[in-house]
């Protein structure tokens, strides 16, 4: 076993034992280095979301050596998540297996010397702080504004590194938030988008843009953890892997920004956070605050992945045999076929994008 002496986050370069030889070609590459591997080895990383973009980061992460995988998603596995999500197979999606639990299985059959927790639970603001306790940087594998702003708040609050990535049909984004040194992600998005957003479910996503993002953001957490923050871009980097087409934009810092500069932390106080409650039997009901919506709009976005029904005051969707959602003007919604609210606010996030 490689023991590492570590101190105040600096390795002394002398006293670096070359770890086993399945790591030797990316120590070869100069900038990172027997030391970056050594930081590496001793870095704990959480991963959000265990899906097309955390599946990606988790094996890569895992491969390249990392100390310590927190993997934390609320979902099972289905099949139309086999097209993307890396670390799931076909008896996955016949058992339903939670996906946290299942890419932990993986990962430790990929390398067995990082230690893997896997975490099957909602993250919200009453648990964050459990959740996410002593990590190093925290990964973004989430498909909703609501949790990237939870996330983006603690992380503001504790000086905590993460790098958020989106990807939907061929377009995706990354871009690394680093607390006290740059913008965060309220710099940019001071509010989250109203009404329906386009969704994998909705749009389509293909394999390309989820695998290009999440590498991406692996590429920024690598080199933050083997160096610091000091020589990465603060760019919003954008990419299209249908049209062949990349974009890096330079963010700086909102002096108004409520987050970052304020100190005012929203999500994390539950503020944000829709209001969530059992309403009679089978059935979850789901409030989003300050979330109009057109329903003639979202009729469109959901024709062909189910029934759909709409009249003046609410529409109803059928996406299989399980679940039915009832959808309101003012975003709130009953979503009937489970009692879970993690299963629910997940079949809300996949369908109306929040």
């Amino acid at each position: 076993m490689l023991i590492l002496a570590i101190a105040s986050n600096v390795i002394d370069k002398m006293s670096v034992v070359l770890p086993p030889d399945r790591y030797s070609r990316q120590i070869r590459f100069a900038p990172f280095g027997s030391i970056g591997q050594a930081r590496l080895k001793a870095a704990k990383v959480a991963i959000v979301g265990c899906g097309a973009l955390g599946t990606f980061q988790a094996a890569a992460l895992a491969r390249a050596g990392v100390g310590l995988l927190r993997i934390i998603d609320r979902d099972v596995i289905e099949w139309s998540n086999l097209q993307r999500q890396w670390l799931f197979d076909e008896e996955d999606a016949r058992e339903g297996r939670a996906k946290a639990a299942a890419a932990s299985a993986q990962i430790l059959k990929i390398n067995s010397e990082v230690q893997v927790e896997a975490l099957a639970v909602d993250l919200n603001a009453s648990n964050i702080e459990d959740v996410l306790e002593g990590v190093d940087l925290i990964l973004d594998g989430t498909d909703n504004f609501e949790t990237r702003f939870l996330i983006n708040d603690f992380a503001v609050e504790r000086g905590l590194p993460w790098v958020y990535g989106a990807a939907v049909g061929s377009y995706g984004l990354a871009f690394p938030v680093f607390p006290g040194i740059g913008p965060c992600m309220r710099c940019i998005y001071p509010q989250a988008p109203t009404g329906a957003q386009p969704t994998c479910e909705t749009a389509g996503v293909l394999n390309t843009i989820t695998s290009v993002v999440a590498a991406w953001q692996v590429g920024l957490a690598t080199r933050f953890l083997a160096e610091g923050a000091g020589n990465i871009p603060l760019q919003l980097t954008t990419f299209d892997t249908w049209n062949f087409q990349t974009r890096q934009v330079g963010i700086t810092v909102d002096p108004t920004c409520p987050c970052c500069q304020m100190r005012q932390f929203d999500a994390l106080d539950g503020r944000v956070r829709a209001p969530i409650s059992l309403c009679g039997r089978n059935a979850v009901q789901i409030h989003e605050r300050h979330a109009a919506l057109d329903l003639e709009g979202l009729e469109q976005q959901l024709a062909g992945l189910g029934e759909v029904r709409r009249n003046d005051f609410a529409l109803r969707f059928t996406p299989d045999e399980r679940f039915e959602l009832t959808v309101f003007p003012d975003g709130r919604a009953i979503i009937k076929g489970t009692q879970d609210i993690g299963i629910a606010r997940s079949l809300y996030s996949r369908y109306l994008g929040r």
